[in-house]
């Protein structure tokens, strides 16, 4: 009798390995057909399905072949047992689809915005909102998925009955503890929903210039000038003023002071610049303006006023024309930069 129930439980093993190992090539048979015909398709959203889904409805078929053979592979507590961790597997995968499913809506969403073009304000818009909401959907499913695990197990079952039960001392006492985490958190989701930065938003945060790098529901990233990184927490731009120069466009005028003498001719520099500007691939067209804003007992300060595209090209626009205007200055009107007069008089012999 022993001799008959061996065997049977091991026909019964070979038919559960033979039952996988069919499931497994049928899986990848469909899988193969289905990927031909989304290489003869344009619609991203079926490469992007196939390229998230395929490993994880892999598993998901194998655990439904092997719940459907466990009253022949096993029997008693044992059954209980394997149905049990098969269960825990389960959950976990439903929460591996759901957060493959919000990588796909991000890659898909992400692909129709692109955010390497100059005029790129509501491509930048969508990133971040995608960036931040993606994080938060992800830790959701995560929670929601551990504590579907705890709660298959009796004992614990029993706990979270007891815990409800005087939820709102907890509740008080969780709140107090983690305000700052809740408060950073809500921070967070603001981020995303009023945007006062997105991502690559050039900003002026500690006196640092710099673009966005990362936003995370707990700190940013500003990437500086230099190559540093300036990790900032995510309540600082809820609480404290800072600049963002590309908040509702990217283009930014750039601001060239030049100091000369009295004598200095006027209308031939601001010429020249009209000159610089034009022959420059840097300036987009739009404001070219030298005016006289300040004088002194020894200069007159010229106030060129240019525009850019965006605030780099700005920058080395600045830099052009300081150059240029300086070099055209010392080469037609030497005699017009910056000098200090003073009177000699022969003192009286005494």
């Amino acid at each position: 009798m022993a001799i008959n129930e061996l065997q049977i439980n091991n026909l019964a093993l070979w038919s559960l390995g033979i039952l996988l190992l069919a499931g497994v090539i049928g899986h990848v048979i469909i899988y193969r057909i289905l990927l031909a015909l989304v290489r003869r398709t344009k619609n991203v959203i079926d490469n992007l399905c196939i390229k998230h889904y395929y490993r994880s409805l892999q598993w998901i078929l194998i655990l439904l072949l092997m719940r459907l053979s466990l009253p022949v592979a096993f029997s008693g507590k044992y059954l209980t047992t394997a149905k049990h961790i098969l269960s825990l597997f389960f959950i976990g995968l439903v929460s591996i689809l759901l957060v493959k499913t919000v990588y796909i809506l991000d890659e898909y969403i992400v692909s129709r915005f692109d955010i390497n073009v100059k005029d790129n304000l509501r491509a930048r818009k969508i990133h971040t909102q995608l960036d931040v909401l993606k994080r938060i959907v992800i830790i959701i499913v995560s929670i929601l998925a551990f504590g579907t695990m705890l709660m298959t197990f009796e004992k614990v079952r029993q706990l979270g009955t007891t815990i409800l039960a005087s939820a709102g001392i907890i509740g008080i006492i969780v709140g107090m503890a983690a305000q700052r985490t809740i408060g950073t958190f809500i921070a967070g989701i603001q981020i995303a929903l009023t945007q006062p930065i997105r991502l690559d938003d050039v900003v002026i945060v500690e006196n640092e210039w710099g673009r966005i790098e990362e936003i995370t529901l707990s700190y940013v990233v500003v990437k500086i000038w230099d190559m540093r990184r300036l990790i900032v927490p995510i309540t600082y731009f809820i609480e404290k003023p800072f600049q963002n120069w590309t908040r509702v466009t990217a283009d930014l005028l750039g601001t060239v002071y030049i100091y000369v003498d009295y004598t200095v001719p006027v209308e031939a520099v601001r010429a020249e610049l009209q000159r610089i500007l034009k022959d420059s691939e840097l300036w987009d067209g739009k404001v070219c303006v030298l005016q006289v804003t300040n004088t002194s007992e020894h200069t007159l300060e010229l106030r060129a006023l240019t525009s850019a595209p965006d605030a780099s090209t700005a920058w080395n626009l600045r830099c052009h024309v300081r150059e240029k205007l300086v070099e055209f200055i010392q080469k037609n009107y030497p005699e017009s930069l910056p000098k200090l007069r003073a009177s000699l008089q022969q003192l009286p012999n005494k």
